[in-house]
């Protein structure tokens, strides 16, 4: 046990958080488990266990914009239901440092009443250097922890880490004890095979089989997968390649997080000569926080500043950079589009993407691996060889871990429902009958015994919460649609000079189109348009106070109908009274 001190549980009411009646009797144990993100998406991560008047939260991450979001910055988990119940958090558990997982701390954490949150050393130096870009933010109550760590979280919860392999540093799968049992929580895992061909993690998941294992939350993301983990060595010796075949610069694209990874490609470029180049602050950032825990260890002169890279051969020169999800502000798209200080894109580069795609990026990525191939570069992505190995484990690596653990019950998490859903099929062929397999939603809450898995009738609020700038929570949906109205069908705005006195025309209305149509060959339409806002105009009733919402109102309708009768498109119509 490290010396951390037991919280002390104060006295609350025992009424549930999720408005489901609490049990009848003291020694009735009833567990809930509620997904609050993550369960329908990949990212927005985020889950709690609520026992009697004590919560515990696993994750509380950001989901990145979708297609359907145009302007939106982040998606972030809905805390409708935990802020009335904020003295009741007992503890955030963090698995590692990926924003899917991290980001929405910022704008959460303070609505939750800044509990005290328990992570590994990097994830915790990551969360608060970003914390210090919210500079109205509250200063975390961050405690760190090791593998092997246990603590305990107030009365009824204990929880106990263990080392899993990811893409970064100090992933934690997590043991949470509870009066019905062991919750299993792996977070974002991979097996790794650099070790006589055998996973390294295995002893540590017949130990954590062995404690019985209640219910076990499983990453889906490459549930339906064939085969076992690609070996990070693998991987390394491809790129240690296609490096040595390089003519010019060498460009590498990857998630700034992608920790473990920068560092082998660091050192293979120390191998072969090069000089190192980070492009992108969060890549900057990342490397320093990690050379500072010691997790980055390279000489000194290894990695130099951009502005230094004129002072080398091109092919004495490797550079680090953002953007492999084609990004529009991140590294890589400035340089590609001419915009960045001192990176121009020659015709020598070879440029590699060492990084899987996002569900969602695939056009993005591949407009940007045009627009570098339109420019001369080299471009290598793992379609071609194996230069990339997901963090994520596939099928194969999925059973294992399940026949390790052995758990009573099955929830697949992190993943869209079909990737989910081959994830419970994996269940089923290592045993695990299907009646125990939870194919839950977010929003969705459980109710757990030591022998039992219900899923309730009840639910709690789970639509997105969108972050818009300076802006939380303040984009509805009414505003998205007219956001993928205006990208769609374009907008016509009519502005009509009244007479304020006699309600009557001074002038032709003006009429001004953006992504509908060119006005200057499309004068017959426009034509026909003014007609029909005079016509509009002779509805009004002039015996009554002139209402310029209720002519508003008509023209959207009316113009609306005959724009689309006479052309199928759907334009958000803007209609401007003056009244002079």
């Amino acid at each position: 046990m490290i010396p951390f001190k037991k919280t002390k549980t104060a006295e609350h009411p025992r009424a549930s958080a999720l408005g489901v009646a609490p049990p009848s009797h003291e020694t009735e144990a009833i567990l809930r488990f509620v997904p609050l993100g993550g369960l329908e998406e990949i990212g927005r991560n985020m889950m709690f266990f609520e026992y009697k008047n004590e919560i515990v939260i696993i994750d509380m991450g950001i989901q990145f914009p979708e297609e359907e979001t145009p302007g939106i910055d982040f998606i972030i988990p809905n805390i409708t239901c935990l802020e009335p119940r904020r003295q009741n958090i007992r503890a955030v558990i963090l698995t590692h440092g990926h924003y899917d997982h991290i980001g929405a701390i910022p704008y959460l954490i303070e609505k939750l009443g800044n509990p005290p949150i328990y992570t590994l050393p990097l994830t915790k130096a990551i969360i608060e250097k970003r914390q210090e870009e919210f500079r109205n933010a509250p200063k975390l109550k961050t405690h760190t922890v090791n593998y092997g760590d246990r603590v305990s979280l107030g009365r009824y919860f204990e929880v106990e880490f263990f080392g899993v392999n990811h893409t970064i540093p100090d992933t934690t799968g997590v043991v949470l004890k509870t009066p019905v049992g062991n919750m299993v929580h792996f977070a974002d895992f991979r097996l790794d095979y650099t070790v006589d061909g055998k996973p390294l993690e295995l002893e540590e998941f017949i130990r954590v089989g062995k404690m019985g294992v209640h219910t076990f939350c499983a990453d889906s993301t490459n549930a339906d997968e064939p085969g076992a983990s690609l070996s990070e060595k693998i991987v390394e010796k491809n790129l240690e390649e296609l490096f040595k075949n390089a003519e010019g610069r060498i460009i590498v694209a990857s998630f700034a997080s992608l920790l473990t990874r920068i560092y082998e490609i660091m050192k293979i470029a120390d191998k072969l000569g090069r000089k190192v180049v980070l492009n992108g602050r969060s890549m900057k950032d990342n490397v320093q926080i990690a050379q500072n825990l010691g997790y980055i260890k390279i000489k000194k002169g290894l990695v130099i500043p951009v502005e230094e890279m004129h002072k080398y051969k091109d092919d004495k020169i490797f550079i680090m950079t953002t953007g492999a999800q084609g990004e529009p502000q991140a590294g890589l798209m400035r340089i590609v589009s001419g915009e960045h200080k001192h990176i121009r894109l020659k015709e020598s580069d070879t440029v590699i993407f060492s990084a899987s795609v996002i569900p969602g990026n695939e056009r993005d990525i591949q407009n940007l691996k045009d627009n570098l191939a339109r420019q001369g570069a080299i471009v290598y992505t793992s379609q071609h060889i194996d230069i990339h190995a997901s963090g994520h484990a596939p099928k194969e690596d999925l059973k294992t871990v399940m026949k390790l653990l052995k758990p009573k019950f099955l929830v697949p998490v992190h993943g869209h429902y079909f990737k989910r859903q081959a994830n419970g099929i994996n269940g089923r062929e290592v045993g695990i009958p299907k009646e125990n397999i939870k194919l839950m939603d977010n929003g969705q809450i459980a109710l757990l015994s030591k022998d039992k898995f219900e899923i309730s009738k009840e639910s709690v609020p789970a639509f997105y919460v969108m972050v818009d700038g300076l802006g939380v929570g303040d984009v509805e949906e009414v505003v998205l649609r007219d956001r993928r109205m205006l990208a769609q069908e374009g907008m016509l705005v009519v502005i009509i000079t009244l007479d304020r006195r006699e309600s009557r025309l001074l002038k032709n209305p003006d009429i001004i189109s953006r992504g509908f149509i060119y006005l200057r060959e499309n004068k017959e339409t426009l034509d026909e348009i003014r007609k029909r806002v005079r016509g509009i105009l002779g509805q009004m009733p002039t015996h009554q106070r002139f209402n310029a919402d209720y002519l508003k109102s008509l023209l959207r309708d009316q113009l609306g109908q005959f724009i689309y009768n006479k052309t199928r498109r759907r334009p958000v119509i803007i209609p401007v009274v003056i009244e002079v």
